[in-house]
Formats: structure tokens, sequence, C-alpha cells
């Protein structure tokens, strides 16, 4: 009777046979250790999910963040740059992970580079969503172009992504700031979105892909932290 009460009540919690399994086969403070995990993974997606549901009742309504004042929209004109980069497809998901470990990486690759020569910014070629994989590039400028085509050379491993260097003409970014907590996915989407509707405001067209351009230590950041610009090359 008790086995049966425990698992009517792992069943209110919407928790799948396999893992009330999981947690009837652990005794004590391990029973309740498997349990944590699994609650902990559902307050993750409802967090998720409550962000989702807020993002799409303003997109229902035809609320535009911009006319709620949340992504200013400025310009500013960016040189020309070399820069090293790893590109790889990979849903929403896996994303936020595979950015930090790749501009780690890059970050680590500059000195054999020259050095950094700018913020580094992930470039968004085609949409990432949980259905779609993009694919993302991740981008470090850096100073000395002839040293970054030898470490891409001596770097074509085959991995899960691919190296590579290319030169960025200038461009103009139409961009608006974020902070950390605003970078969390479905949230960023809002402010890619008031980019966009600012961008035909203006009259201007696109000239490029989106990006993301970090220019703060994600790390040393608190939630209401500035730390990424979404931005946009516009003509």
């Amino acid at each position: 009777m008790e086995r049966s009460r425990l698992v009517t009540l792992l069943r209110r919690l919407d928790m799948p046979p396999a893992r009330i399994a999981e947690v009837l086969e652990a005794d004590g403070p391990e029973a309740a250790q498997r349990l944590g995990v699994y609650w902990a993974d559902v307050e993750t997606r409802v967090t998720g999910q409550r962000a989702l549901a807020a993002y799409l009742r303003g997109q229902l309504s035809g609320r535009s963040p911009e006319m709620d004042g949340e992504f200013p929209v400025e310009t500013v004109d960016v040189p020309e740059q070399v820069l090293i980069t790893e590109t790889r497809r990979t849903p929403v998901p896996e994303l936020p992970a595979w950015i930090g470990a790749s501009l780690n990486r890059l970050e680590e690759a500059a000195g054999a580079c020259g050095g950094g020569a700018g913020a580094p910014f992930v470039v968004h070629h085609a949409e990432v969503t949980m259905e779609s994989d993009g694919p993302a590039e991740c981008c470090l400028p850096v100073a000395d172009e002839a040293a970054a085509r030898v470490w891409a050379g001596e770097g074509g491993r085959a991995r899960a992504w691919r190296t590579g260097v290319r030169v960025e003409p200038a461009r103009r970014l139409a961009y608006t700031r974020i902070t950390r907590a605003q970078v969390a996915f479905p949230r960023i989407l809002a402010a890619f979105e008031a980019v966009e509707r600012w961008i035909a405001a203006q009259g201007l067209e696109q000239a490029g892909p989106p990006r993301e351009v970090y220019f703060a230590d994600w790390d040393a950041a608190g939630p209401d932290d500035p730390v990424c610009d979404v931005a946009f090359p516009v003509r």
C-alpha cells in the first residue's frame, strides 16, 4: 500500500513511468536525490515555457517591443575586420553551451593570431529554433591575418564544427543592447524583432545576417548587466 501511494503521488508530478521506476529502485536519500533531479528539470522547462508564453502573448496581442521602449535601437559603424571563426549547425537547446565553449576556444587561439582585435560575436546565417539548426558562426576579430590562416590550416581536424578565417568588410550595424537575463531564449527573440521593425520603419535594408556581439565578461555579469548587442548590418 505504501509503494502504491508513492507511485500515485509521483504520477501527480507528471513523472514518466521510467523515472518512477528509478525512484522506486533507490533507497532513502538516493531516491530523494533522483526526485530532486527530476523536479529541477521540470522547473527549468516550466521557466522556459513561461518566458515563451509571455513572448507569444505579446506577439498575438500585436504589442511590439520597441513600442514598449524595452529595446531602443541605435547604429554604429564597424571597420573591416579579420575574423577567426567556428561554424556549426546546432538547435536552440545546445546553442548556449556551444557558443560559450567556442568563444573560449577562439580567445585561446587569438594569441597565435596577433591577439584579439575586438569583441567576439555570433552570426546567425539561418534561423536557430527548436526545429531549425542554423548554422551559427562564432567570430573573433584578430590582428594578424597571415597567422590566422596558419591557425585555421593547422586546426582543420574533423570536428562537429568547422574552423575558418575571413575578412569582413566595414559595416553599419543597427543594434539594441540587452542584459544577460534578456539573452535567454525566447526573450532574445523580442530584441531581434525590435531591431527588424526599427530597420523597416527607418526605410533601411538589411545587408547581412543578424549577430549577437558579446562585449562584456559573461561570467562576471549579473542578470541585469548589459552584456550583448543584438545587431543587423544595414544599408
